[in-house]
């Protein structure tokens, strides 16, 4: 009367899940303070990828570009890449010394 009895007890379910639980406990308020510093590098390769831009377009017609739309008319770059994750957060501009930064 013997039965080969595969599968897991509850009080061991219980117990890995009690251990998933306690992991996320500890790793979700780690990682929400965390996208703060991704967000910001993000920006910072934005800015370098944008700033490149410009100085290619400055290669190739001898001056800079008069904003950054011109670059997005003429195909440099994409319409989102003139701003960091919010339309709000725009990218500064310097049409003189062609130099692009953070607000």
């Amino acid at each position: 009367m013997l039965k080969n009895q595969n599968g897991f007890t509850l009080v061991e379910m219980l117990v890995v899940l009690m251990i998933v639980s306690v992991l996320m406990i500890l790793i979700i308020p780690n990682l929400g303070s965390k996208s703060q510093d991704v967000q910001s590098k993000g920006c910072e390769a934005l800015v370098s990828v944008v700033q490149a831009q410009v100085d290619t377009f400055y290669l190739e017609n001898n001056k800079y570009p008069s904003d950054l739309q011109e670059l997005v008319v003429k195909k440099y770059i994409k319409e989102n890449q003139t701003y960091c994750s919010s339309e709000e957060n725009s990218l500064n501009y310097n049409s003189s010394t062609g130099v692009v930064n953070v607000p």
